[in-house]
């Protein structure tokens, strides 16, 4: 298994297939940018073939997990080849999907029967009315909530449910989206506010830190942590004292964990990251297109992560750290 600088496996590999999305979360990709935002042109975009071969390559250095997103990976046409193509390659054990619920309803019985294993669904309240002005979009709950229903029932589960945090924003709905859940395997996990890229306005101020949410909860519900499944696990889980399930927190402002990140990362364009607030990556679709064999794409892959020494939320909690970043609409979550 190849270890980075920090001595860091390569163990996760996530793919955004698409740059599109179909919301303007506040967070990700505000509406007032995005809109006339010019996408890549679908020649840009690596082909489901060339996903393939490139995470083949990745599973030859350790790679067992993969992970689709995009933007929104069920924007991008028939998805479900690429799930099959990428359930078929040795070594990898877990394949998972995160989306925003919206079409998940209409396309997970495709996607279960294609070779994904599981779903995390995007999702930042249960109010109507605070999730319409999180995601900016005319969507309403019951239809995420309907899709997670088709896709527990479709095998994807249990699903994990990310919400992100904003002060001022929605964090009246902490309760009442645990109260909705709880009981039913599936496990809400809250994500402190990132300055992921530099076109979401973030500030630090509206950051709701992870442990002044465990108090709140443990107010209402006793609870108990977890220990980690596995090194590199980015939630601090707890479960309910009475049985009734787990919940999550992802606290990379508040408690870093870059010393345990095994994540490689893969554009749409082909370009690949090593940290989620990279500023560059590293073109693999050129090579793919003009003759590089697969130990060529070995030999470059094996270069980037041997030299990899990102710890970018390490670093910013000492200093503020002010430089462009790729964004996450564009890398994947």
């Amino acid at each position: 298994m190849q270890a980075d600088t920090l001595n860091r496996p390569m163990r996760d590999l996530r793919i955004s297939v698409t740059d599109r999305c179909s919301f303007r979360c506040t967070y990700c990709m505000p509406r007032e940018i995005y809109d006339d935002h010019e996408y890549l042109a679908r020649s840009e975009i690596l082909t489901y073939g060339e996903i393939a071969r490139f995470a083949r390559i990745a599973a030859e250095f350790g790679v067992a997990k993969i992970r689709l997103t995009g933007g929104e990976p069920l924007l991008r046409r028939e998805i479900e080849k690429l799930v099959q193509e990428l359930s078929d390659i040795d070594g990898i054990g877990d394949l998972a999907m995160t989306t925003n619920g919206q079409l998940l309803g209409k396309q997970a019985n495709a996607l279960a029967d294609a070779g994904l294993d599981r779903v995390t669904v995007s999702l930042d309240g249960i109010d109507d009315k605070v999730v319409r002005a999180m995601i900016d979009t005319d969507v309403s709950v019951d239809t995420i909530l309907d899709a997670i229903d088709v896709a527990s029932d479709a095998g994807l589960g249990p699903i994990k449910i990310n919400t992100v945090v904003r002060r001022g924003w929605n964090e009246s709905q902490i309760i009442p989206l645990i109260e909705h859940f709880r009981g039913t395997g599936h496990t809400v996990r809250f994500i402190e506010y990132m300055d992921v890229g530099t076109t979401n306005s973030w500030k630090s101020d509206e950051v709701v830190r992870s442990a002044d949410l465990l108090t709140q909860i443990a107010q209402k519900w006793p609870i108990v942590a977890v220990g980690q499944a596995y090194r590199g696990e980015v939630a601090s889980r707890y479960r309910f004292e009475d049985g009734q399930g787990e919940i999550g927190f992802i606290s990379s402002v508040s408690e870093p964990f870059c010393g345990d990140c095994s994540r490689l990362r893969l554009a749409a364009d082909g370009t690949v990251y090593t940290c989620l607030f990279a500023s560059s990556g590293t073109d693999f679709k050129l090579p793919m297109r003009t003759g590089a064999s697969d130990d060529d794409l070995a030999e470059i892959l094996l270069g980037v992560w041997a030299a990899r020494d990102d710890r970018y939320s390490e670093l910013r909690g000492a200093a503020p750290l002010d430089f462009p970043r790729v964004e996450m609409s564009y890398i994947g979550g």
